[in-house]
């Protein structure tokens, strides 16, 4: 029996990897018959021989690969002879993996194989050859209402609930991200106690709040708004975020808003937003939109006084909660 399982949504994929085990048979037994293979690297008889091999006390032997599409992938946006070289160079490596589908309909009934890999596409040179053979699941990101619906399932098995509100909210900080997700609903949960969880339990307990009080800062910075960005600062100190944490997410956010400006609005909005590595539309947008207040000149300027209080916290010159305050205070100035 085949599986193929890939998408950028290792979670998922991660749970229906543990759903097939689960219908194999007894865990520790199966983890004696169960071998992991590295794709990159695999050739087809280190494969053959895995699958081949008899289980031991069980009905099953299970062989899971890993990234063996991927080195099957055409990359796209190339063209002329170095993509010709590429597409050939693919074309050759597949022909050693020629007899695969041919092995697969006499590999042994006791034997499962799942392939499992990350975001591909469905051109992929081996996908389209073991596709008819194979029992395929796809798991893209989820986004939007099937991201909502998910976040609601998740709260339905940690017996809670949670309002609207608070579905948007966390889908917006979290996005994609069901690793983290799983672990901020689960943590949402046991604080609620029953009762369903709302928006204010969001803001207080996830983490990626935090990063949303430091955009709300850099935004007060921005504009000039001293006050603002004093009273914000003061709520993170509240919150136990240290002056150093935060000096650290300050800087993170200039380098995001000078690479947007180097970048440049001509991207698709999803590209720019895995260039920048972020995993929310929320930290794009307000990343986009401060870009625009800034210039070059403005951002060298930031980048030297993020430097001197860097250097005057860790050399002991100042106290790190003082220098913080000096220089948002600095910051917010400049932009007045």
């Amino acid at each position: 029996m085949l599986y193929v399982l890939y998408g950028k949504d290792d979670f998922s994929l991660c749970q229906a990897l543990n759903e097939i085990k689960a219908d194999l048979g007894e865990p520790q037994i199966l983890a004696v018959n169960t071998a992991r293979l590295d794709g990159q690297r695999l050739t087809l008889d280190e494969l053959k021989n895995s699958c081949d091999v008899a289980p031991f006390l069980c009905p099953h032997r299970l062989t899971v690969v890993d990234g063996l599409l991927k080195r099957f992938e055409v990359k796209s946006g190339r063209s002329g002879p170095s993509k010709k070289r590429t597409t050939a160079g693919r074309r050759a490596e597949l022909d050693e993996w020629e007899q695969l589908p041919s092995y697969i309909r006499r590999m042994p009934q006791t034997t499962v194989l799942v392939i499992v890999d990350g975001g591909i596409s469905s051109s992929n040179l081996l996908l389209k050859r073991l596709s008819p053979l194979a029992t395929v699941k796809v798991f893209p990101m989820l986004r939007g209402k099937s991201l909502n619906a998910w976040i609601r399932q998740q709260c339905s098995r940690e017996r809670s609930a949670m309002t609207p509100e608070a579905v948007d909210l966390l889908a917006e900080l979290i996005g994609g991200n069901l690793w983290a997700m799983d672990n901020e609903i689960s943590k949402l949960a046991l604080y609620a106690q029953g009762r369903a969880i709302n928006e204010e339990d969001v803001k207080q307990l996830v983490s990626y709040a935090q990063e949303a009080s430091i955009f709300a800062l850099v935004d007060a910075v921005l504009e000039g708004e001293i006050r603002t960005a004093q009273s914000t600062l003061c709520r993170l100190y509240q919150e136990g975020t240290s002056p150093t944490h935060i000096l650290a997410m300050i800087s993170r956010q200039f380098r995001l808003i000078a690479l947007t400006k180097e970048l440049g609005s001509g991207l698709p909005r999803q590209q720019l937003q895995d260039k920048l590595g972020l995993t929310w539309g929320y930290a794009l947008d307000k990343t986009f939109s401060q870009a625009k207040l800034y210039d070059f000149d403005n951002i060298k300027r930031a980048y030297d006084q993020l430097l001197e209080t860097d250097l005057a916290i860790k050399t002991g010159r100042c106290d790190a909660q003082l220098a913080l305050e000096l220089l948002v205070a600095e910051l917010a100035t400049s932009q007045c």
